[in-house]
Formats: C-alpha cells, sequence, structure tokens
C-alpha cells in the first residue's frame, strides 16, 4: 500500500512539474548555431554603415527612464573609454533591442547609442586583454558604465569575476551580411546623421525638411575646423531637422565664436 502511495506521489509530482514549464521559452544550446565570433582586421569589416541602417527605429532618439538617448554615426577607428559591465543568465533567450534573441554565449554587447551591428574592439585597460564583439541591444543605462558585453565576451578579458572594467572601445567597422552595396558619400548624405554633442554647440539652422538641413550642413561643415551635424528631433508640429556646428571646447569659446557673427540667429545649445 505505502509503494502505491509513494508511485501515486511521484505521478502527480511530474504532472504538475510538466504543466508549470509549459508555454515557457526553454533555451537549448544544440538548436542553435554556434557562436560567431569577429575579427579585430578592420579590412575584414565594411567601412560603412548599409544605408538602410539610417532609418532604422533604433537609430531613433528614445527615453529611458527620464533620459533622452540620440543614437550616433560613428567611424571607424573612433575610440571611447568607459566602464563595462555584463549581462547574462536573466536575459539568455530574450529579445535584444533589434529583435534578435539574447544569446550569452555569442559575442556580442549592448550600448546606448552605437548603431546595431557596428563591430568593436573591447580592451581590458587594466590586464590589456580584448575582444571583439558586434553591438545588437542598448544599454547599459547606467551613467557610470558605457557597454554591456555578453558573458562570453566579458569572460574573454577577465572581468566576470569582478563585474566591471575599465574599457577601450575601438570602432573596427559595421557587419555586411550578404553581399551589399556600399552606398556612396552623396546617398550618405540622404540620411540625417544623428550624434551627440560633447558639450556645448551653436544651432545655426532648424528645416522641417531634412534636404535644406543637409544643404546647410554640407556648405558650413569643418569651416574654422568646427563640425555641422543634422539632430532629426521631434516637436508638437512633427519632425524637425536642426544643424548644429559642434567642436568648441568650452561654452565661452562657443560664444566667442557666435559673437563673430558668422550665422544670423544663432544660439548655444547643450546636450542634457
Amino acid at each position: 500500500m505505502n509503494r502505491l502511495i509513494s508511485v501515486l506521489l511521484i505521478l502527480f509530482i511530474l504532472f504538475f512539474t510538466a504543466c508549470s514549464t509549459r508555454g515557457k521559452r526553454v533555451y537549448n544550446g544544440d538548436k542553435y548555431s554556434p557562436p560567431k565570433s569577429y575579427s579585430d582586421d578592420k579590412n575584414a569589416h565594411s567601412s560603412v554603415m548599409d544605408n538602410k541602417t539610417y532609418s532604422h527605429p533604433t537609430m531613433r532618439p528614445y527615453v529611458i527612464r527620464g533620459i533622452r538617448y540620440y543614437p550616433t554615426v560613428v567611424s571607424v577607428g573612433d575610440e571611447f573609454d568607459g566602464r563595462a559591465s555584463w549581462y547574462g543568465p536573466d536575459f539568455h533567450g530574450k529579445h535584444t533591442s533589434n529583435g534578435e534573441i539574447y544569446n550569452m554565449y555569442d559575442m556580442t554587447a549592448a550600448h546606448k547609442t552605437l548603431p546595431m551591428n557596428t563591430i568593436v574592439k573591447v580592451t581590458n585597460i587594466d590586464n590589456d586583454m580584448s575582444t571583439v564583439v558586434r553591438i545588437n541591444d542598448r544599454g547599459p543605462f547606467i551613467d557610470t558604465r558605457i557597454i554591456d558585453l555578453s558573458k562570453s565576451a566579458a569572460s574573454k578579458i577577465n572581468m566576470i569575476g569582478t563585474g566591471t572594467a575599465r574599457v577601450n572601445i575601438e570602432i573596427l567597422g559595421f557587419e555586411s551580411k550578404g553581399k551589399k552595396k556600399i552606398p556612396t558619400k552623396k546617398e550618405l548624405k540622404k540620411s540625417p546623421q544623428i550624434a551627440p554633442v560633447d558639450g556645448f554647440a551653436l544651432q545655426i539652422a532648424s528645416f522641417s525638411k531634412v534636404e535644406g538641413a543637409l544643404k546647410v550642413q554640407e556648405d558650413n561643415d569643418n569651416i574654422d575646423g568646427y563640425k555641422t551635424i543634422i539632430k532629426d528631433m521631434e516637436n508638437k508640429d512633427g519632425r524637425i531637422f536642426k544643424v548644429w556646428l559642434k567642436g568648441f571646447k568650452s561654452e565661452q569659446e562657443a560664444r566667442d565664436y557666435k559673437a563673430q557673427g558668422h550665422f544670423e540667429n544663432a544660439f548655444i545649445v547643450r546636450e542634457d
């Protein structure tokens, strides 16, 4: 009798255990393609983004916890320093910002503003170990952190135990899936370049249509050593394209340049 009760109890537990897992995502590494690695050779990657990336939803400004982030167009060779963190089991098998399924064993990472499919080299400043990853997610949304690495990528630079590390990020290029036509400079100029302002800038023009902004950008880019960018933004009247002149080392430098009167109605701006 006791043996019969034991058997029934085991069957009861197995039945409800099966029911409790029904409908949940169960990750099985064997069903996924092997994690892809990326070369640290810049020639192995496209030197420019695919032109479709410029208009992709992940390149639009977005707000997290009251802070607005502006995805930015970057160039091969650009470098950034900051603190890296990593994310793993809690997000394993869930969707990333670009719609992929996060696999903590892939060589990927999250960044707040870099374009999706940007290939970056991440070097641990403390031990000089490096790894190469592809951006496929947004984050980390902590001011003191610049990039969130997958578990495998973090292990490559020996930061699993510490949780974070001081790193240098270098832009190597952009992933090109299949044979894609690399857009010409003329084609690239048809898309607004969204970039953050480092400190202070001058807003020199504003348009409801991108064509006007592109003309002002082309006419004034690199004037007196300063660079023009187009900010693709939204206001109560809809989409607006603002042309900003950037590269000033201080607010005073921006004020001195504005006082020279090169641009009528120009004013100083600063990104929050």
